[in-house]
């Protein structure tokens, strides 16, 4: 590949890029590329983190670049997952390690790293934290509180101190260029790019990656004014995403029941469903309907469907139901690699039995 082609594989990844022109340079340059993401081991693996995180995975590493994989197992304890109990935490990341490698994750360019094992193995780690705690106000810090899904308090555990710095001091530590995480992370890499030439760092280049919307509507008050609450997927309501353990009537359910208002494209998540999962692996889109409702509709590409939506030529109940069966397509090998190991049988059932925290 040259480089503007794997500027668009990287693209394509990322919704938004800060440091493109540094990217467009790093990719001229013939130096091994490194990206990291991070996840805190927190309950079932939702779709999101599971199918969409392989997609973009796989296209980075088709890109040439090598991706190093943080299980954020002391960040789950700092944020209370799990009750803070890091035995369990470890549970859960041993656990997502089975879903992206059943779920069709290129482990080819791909390292596993443990945030505990990291970090009690790099002696100069605190060192770097103090230096960015030094160089960084705790306004500014405090503003970063939505990496862990918290709202910004004076009144939240000083973890939520701690955390953003520890996260700014994994990008150098790891020894990436990239930082390739979810939008709903842009505060902390936006403070490592500012804080780090105070420190005589480079600046990380940020790869933010869409965040998939959650299966249910916003909520509103009885006023009918949206509440500063995001659609978004959550592990502690069931019916706000697909997990990758869904049985095809759990994911037939969900979906029947998702936000999907006709004709409308914005914030209707069965729709980004389609987008961002359906047509990345999937060549043609089918719309299954009887011959009295028009017959089976096909489509190649993302904004055919939309354009069809759009215009009212196909009911939601369509294409509730035809996205649901595509995503238990690609659910499927995940289930049964968890019926069948007995390792990954054994892990699950943990996971399940231990109660998800906010």
């Amino acid at each position: 590949m040259d480089t503007q082609e794997k500027l668009k594989l990287i693209e394509e990844v990322g919704e938004e890029i800060i440091g493109k022109e540094e990217l467009v340079e790093l990719l001229n340059s013939g130096k091994n590329i490194y990206a990291y993401d991070g996840f805190e081991p927190s309950g079932q693996i939702h779709i999101a983190q599971g199918i969409l995180r392989v997609i973009n995975v796989n296209k980075l590493t088709k890109a040439g670049v090598k991706f190093k994989f943080y299980v954020a197992d002391w960040f789950g304890m700092l944020n209370n997952k799990m009750g803070g109990d890091l035995e369990k935490i470890k549970v859960v990341g041993e656990y997502f390690v089975e879903v992206w490698k059943a779920a069709g994750m290129d482990l080819k360019n791909v390292e596993f790293i443990w945030a505990s094992d990291f970090i009690n193995s790099t002696p100069e780690y605190w060192e770097t934290v103090l230096k960015l705690s030094m160089n960084s106000t705790v306004q500014r810090v405090l503003r970063c509180g939505q990496i862990m899904g918290r709202e910004e308090s004076t009144s939240n555990p000083s973890a939520q101190i701690m955390y953003p710095l520890m996260q700014a001091a994994d990008i150098h530590h790891l020894g990436v260029q990239i930082a390739q995480l979810g939008l709903d992370q842009r505060k902390v890499n936006m403070l490592a790019r500012e804080v780090f030439p105070k420190i005589n760092l480079p600046k990380p280049i940020a790869v933010h990656h869409h965040m998939l919307l959650g299966l249910k509507q916003k909520e509103t008050s009885a006023e009918g004014v949206e509440k500063k609450i995001e659609q978004k997927m959550s592990k502690s309501d069931p019916m706000s995403a697909i997990f990758m353990n869904d049985s095809s009537e759990d994911i037939k359910r969900k979906m029947n029941k998702a936000f999907c208002p006709e004709g409308i494209v914005e914030d209707n998540p069965v729709l980004e469903y389609a987008r961002y999962l359906v047509f990345e692996k999937f060549d043609n889109f089918v719309i299954e309907r009887p011959e009295k409702w028009g017959g089976n509709m096909e489509f190649s590409s993302y904004k055919d469907l939309e354009k069809a939506f759009v215009a009212k030529e196909i009911h939601p109940m369509d294409l509730k139901s035809s996205v649901a069966k595509y995503v238990n397509q690609m659910i499927q090998p995940v289930r049964e690699h968890f019926e069948n190991d007995q390792k990954a049988k054994a892990l699950l059932e943990k996971v399940k039995s231990f109660q998800v925290t906010k």
